[in-house]
């Protein structure tokens, strides 16, 4: 079988991204985005520097930078199952190997852009850190100021050396927590007031919010891949069909990465927490919610969780009627967005137990759930009976002998303690009350602690679906 090589009269394109991370994420995200618009004449090459010593630059560069990109789903109800060869990864650069080729990019006049996803603890400063004169630092913030600093010496500090930076980590508040973490390399380096200044008015920091679910390398059917594609490719990643990156940027970050501008589903905003909070609130918050209702009704995976008749309307009801009044954007996006969960949860080709998603399930009520429980009952002077009865059937849930709860081991010693009680409003009042997870006691909220009560209570004598039918 072929190995993937690019032709020997293959004209490169000019590296104007430089990406910290080589892994699933973002081949099938930023460098799907960036390949689509080079198909509309962007004409951006990325130099992929490979951030920790362990990664998979040496097979990204045996490839030549090529890979295949499966995107699979559901788009406006109809299968799509397309496959791109993805040509956008110009350059490999393993710095632990080659420091050379790293620092050299420091002096691309064709560099506009830094984007990165180093996992949620990668941006962070490091007191122990090496310094510029000591060899290549440890942590990418590290790297990535010996390369600013270089630049700013090679340019001599002018404004038009300054870079776009784009992370993708999942942290809150990511461009700007970039930007501070350098300012500290900086400070603690002592590279001087000259260089802190340019960092801050000549770099462009954005704050952003990434969402696409990649489940990686196919490998249960990669030999049926390989024989269609007709190459031996090492590196196939898979996707869903739909993305969104929502970037909270100035008029420098939009016209060095004008995305939005190439029918891509990217969005500048001016403030990304709102589309932080819907994301969490009803794609996370309806995971969190269907888990215990779905499991305890005896089924197995998010598709046939909202394919089914009547957890499917469950479902619908928590994310239309509980969760989209309060969320601060038009509820007309907010549908849209709803709708666009609710086919991504039906995707014939990724297989969401519902067991995997039961991971620390109190903790996960709490920061996905309760905020919309909390501002629903402002809104409305009401309770929203849905969250309340998912509440309910995870308090049951944990309490199953037909359940092994996988959380923090206090959460599973406090239930442990309850597994005897027959008393469901002493129970409902017990794990209400319970400060360590919910940060406060639900039982001082008029009305919830009855509620729930009442729902155990129905839990014990009724099915999970004829319950879910009244609601």
């Amino acid at each position: 079988m072929k190995t993937l090589k690019r032709p020997s009269d293959h004209t490169p394109k000019p590296v104007k991204i430089l990406q910290f991370g080589e892994g699933n994420f973002l081949r099938a995200f930023a460098d799907w985005a960036i390949y689509e618009m080079n198909q509309n004449g962007y004409n951006a090459g990325v130099a992929v520097v490979q951030p920790i010593d362990r990664g998979l630059a040496h097979m990204l560069s045996a490839q030549d930078g090529l890979y295949h990109h499966l995107v699979r789903g559901l788009q406006k109800g109809k299968s799509v199952n397309n496959t791109i060869l993805n040509d956008t990864i110009e350059q490999v650069i393993n710095p632990f190997e080659d420091e050379a080729a790293y620092f050299a990019q420091a002096a691309n006049k064709d560099l506009k852009i830094v984007i990165s996803n180093t996992t949620e603890a990668g941006i962070q400063f490091q007191a122990d850190d090496a310094q510029p004169s000591s060899g290549l630092a440890k942590t990418f913030p590290g790297k990535l100021t010996q390369l600013l600093h270089k630049r700013f010496e090679t340019f001599g500090g002018s404004p038009e050396s300054g870079l776009v930076l784009i992370p993708c980590e999942l942290i809150e508040k990511n461009g700007e927590k970039l930007r501070e973490t350098l300012l500290q390399y900086a400070e603690s380096w002592n590279l001087g007031a000259d260089y802190a200044d340019w960092i801050k008015n000549h770099n462009h920091f954005a704050n952003t919010l990434v969402d696409r679910i990649v489940p990686g390398y196919p490998k249960d059917e990669i030999d049926d891949i390989k024989s269609r594609i007709g190459y031996d490719d090492q590196l196939v990643v898979a996707s869903e069909v739909f993305h969104l990156w929502v970037i909270e940027g100035n008029e420098h970050v939009q016209e060095a990465f004008p995305a939005h501008q190439h029918g891509l589903n990217v969005k500048y905003v001016a403030d990304l927490t709102p589309y932080r909070t819907q994301k969490v609130r009803i794609l996370n918050g309806a995971h969190t919610a269907m888990v215990p209702v779905g499991l305890l009704a005896g089924i197995e995976t998010v598709r046939e969780n909202v394919e089914d008749e009547v957890i499917g309307d469950f479902i619908l009801k928590i994310m239309y009627e509980e969760v989209a009044p309060t969320i601060d954007l038009p509820q007309e996006d907010v549908k849209q967005f709803a709708d666009e969960v609710l086919e991504r949860f039906k995707n014939p080709f990724v297989r969401h137990e519902l067991k995997s998603i039961s991971l620390n399930s109190i903790s996960k009520y709490r920061v996905r759930i309760l905020p919309t429980v909390l501002d629903y009952i402002q809104l409305k002077q009401s309770l929203p009976q849905g969250f309340l009865f998912a509440l309910a059937s995870l308090i049951k849930l944990y309490l199953s002998d037909n359940f092994e709860a996988n959380d923090d081991a206090s959460v599973l010693e406090f239930f442990g303690n309850l597994k005897n009680t027959t008393d469901n409003k002493a129970l409902a009042k017990a794990v209400l009350s319970n400060e360590d997870f919910w940060h406060q006691d639900l039982t001082a909220i008029e009305g919830f602690e009855a509620q729930v009560g009442e729902y155990l209570e129905a839990i014990d004598n009724h099915t999970i679906k004829d319950l879910v039918t009244k609601l």
